[in-house]
């Protein structure tokens, strides 16, 4: 009963929205080229879907931040064990890695192109730098704030070096860590898009700039509702099963 008043919410709120941007596309405050009706989005998703361009651009894109997310993740996680792991570090590189989080993915784009040229590296740079430094503090809090009763706990049941981080320090941190993950994921799906748009590469950035250039804004709506719902999907596929399995692991919620 709760979840099908949930999904009934869903549908009458979405159902609004789509009454009122249909009333204001038929008031014509604004040119239909400009602001399109829901009729002619619908439209610009089925032809790019039947002449499989949208395909096309999911699959490149898809594969592209599934790349340069993993490496995203393999990076952070290093870097942020090893700052987490040294005074030195923590206290100079620190500092350094929130500084540079609160730069927009948007600044590294000039220094991809001049260091890689307009190439893939290009684009894959930007998604690491997009979701690195996320992933590195959430790996960092989760060793500095963890209670230091889990550590001498571990020990004093005989687990050290790599047993004790595997059994003890790293599901301690799994919170931290996934929701630095969660983050770096929407840095990284925002960066990628960003980097899309630099030159032709087939992906669903390009397309939003096909829509600009010809001045089809059914077309550049139409791609954003795609960019929107994948992320949504991975949220809810990945992240939030991922939030409801550790929830109930820690006892933070029941089975159902």
């Amino acid at each position: 009963m709760k979840s099908v008043k949930k999904v009934g919410k869903h549908v009458i709120f979405y159902a609004a929205l789509l009454g009122i941007w249909a009333l204001l596309a038929k008031l014509k405050i604004w040119p239909s080229y400009v602001f399109p009706a829901p009729l002619g989005v619908l439209q610009s998703l089925r032809d790019g879907f039947a002449d499989h361009s949208f395909w096309i651009g999911i699959g490149v894109s898809m594969k592209r931040i599934i790349v340069g997310y993993a490496l995203s993740i393999v990076l952070g996680m290093v870097l942020g064990l090893g700052v987490a792991s040294n005074k030195f570090l923590e206290e100079t590189m620190g500092g350094l890695l929130v500084s540079l989080q609160s730069l927009p993915s948007i600044c590294w784009l000039p220094l991809a192109v001049l260091w890689f040229g307009l190439t893939e590296k290009a684009i894959l740079f930007v998604v690491v730098m997009g979701s690195l430094l996320s992933i590195t503090i959430a790996m960092e809090d989760g060793r500095t704030q963890m209670p230091k009763i889990y550590r001498m706990a571990g020990r004093n049941l005989g687990a050290s070096g790599l047993k004790l981080f595997w059994y003890v320090l790293l599901p301690a941190s799994l919170p931290f860590i996934l929701s630095g993950l969660k983050q770096g994921w929407a840095f990284a799906w925002r960066s990628l898009i960003s980097g899309e748009m630099i030159f032709v590469s087939l992906g669903l950035g390009q397309l939003l700039m096909t829509g600009r250039d010809l001045n089809d804004m059914s077309l550049v709506i139409a791609v954003m509702i795609l960019i929107v719902v994948i992320g949504f999907i991975v949220d809810g596929l990945i992240f939030r099963t991922l939030e409801k399995r550790l929830q109930y692991k820690w006892g933070l919620t029941s089975a159902t």
